[in-house]
């Protein structure tokens, strides 16, 4: 019998039992890829992290399981580990070891606390979604306020902007539709000038609706960036996961000019909530 030891902790967010919980198996050495994803659907959280040694000069190599499968990258998983890990490591910069490469992560502490991180993301490509008609009536919607356009970052989301912060607190997706349409996760949002207000449905990865979601914060500003809709520079505040009780806040900073995206910084806080092991 063997045991291993996981912390759970909720991201973006300062208050306990809210924003996005997050299990991370703080040594996974000598687990198989078959145990981790057994480990990821017994937890049954939109994500589950397992930490291994570094290989590449970092602090840590981090895979990534959703109840189903395997992420090449995530936000809240990202954030969330690094500052698990912070806590045991005096450094101001974690870096992680993803299969989509290295991520750094700046860390900001209440004394000994990390309680805070940005976390240096890919920047992302994007792309007309030929299928945003289609896209469109699964949501229950008739238009986006800007072209629906799929981004890349190492995981894949398709954006859509809708009139108010109502609109956004009132979808019903058919998620079943929603699957079978897109792998991608679909983050519906709408933006005043003061923050934006999103939700996101990532059915095809086992998430209904997701309550925090950091791999698409950073798209979202550069998208809004992109189509002068936020300044370059200024961080966006992202409320999400108040329709399924885990509100949450999320921060995104991006700098560049017009088309051209020279970095993206999503940051949030992270509090820890629950330890705990298996048995096997």
């Amino acid at each position: 019998m063997q045991t291993y030891r996981y912390v759970i902790c909720d991201v973006f967010t300062e208050q306990k039992l809210k924003g996005n919980p997050l299990a991370v198996f703080t040594d996974a050495r000598g687990m198989s890829d078959e145990r981790q994803q057994a480990f990821a659907r017994e937890l049954n959280l939109s994500e589950t992290t397992f930490v291994f040694p570094a290989e590449k000069g970092g602090h840590a190599k981090v895979r990534i399981f959703t109840p189903r499968t395997e992420l090449p990258f995530a936000g809240h998983p990202v954030l969330g580990t690094a500052l698990v890990l912070a806590n045991g490591i005096e450094v101001e910069v974690i870096q992680l070891e993803l299969k989509h490469g290295p991520i750094p992560v700046r860390i900001l502490r209440e004394g000994p606390r990390a309680m805070f991180g940005w976390m240096l993301q890919p920047v992302p490509t994007w792309a007309p979604y030929a299928e945003s008609g289609e896209l469109l009536k699964v949501l229950g919607l008739t238009q986006s306020e800007l072209p629906v356009e799929l981004y890349d970052n190492g995981a894949q989301h398709l954006l859509v902007h809708v009139a108010s912060s109502e609109l956004v607190a009132r979808l019903t997706p058919n998620l079943h539709e929603l699957e079978r349409l897109t792998q991608a996760t679909v983050s519906v949002f709408s933006i005043t000038d003061l923050s934006a207000k999103t939700r996101v449905f990532a059915p095809a990865s086992g998430v209904p609706e997701d309550p925090a979601t950091g791999s698409a914060a950073g798209p979202l500003a550069v998208h809004l960036a992109r189509y002068g809709k936020w300044p370059f520079g200024d961080v966006l505040r992202i409320e999400q996961g108040a329709e399924i009780q885990r509100s949450s806040e999320l921060f995104a900073k991006v700098s560049g000019q017009g088309q051209r995206i020279e970095q993206v910084e999503v940051g949030g806080g992270v509090q820890i909530v629950a330890r705990g092991e298996f048995r096997v």
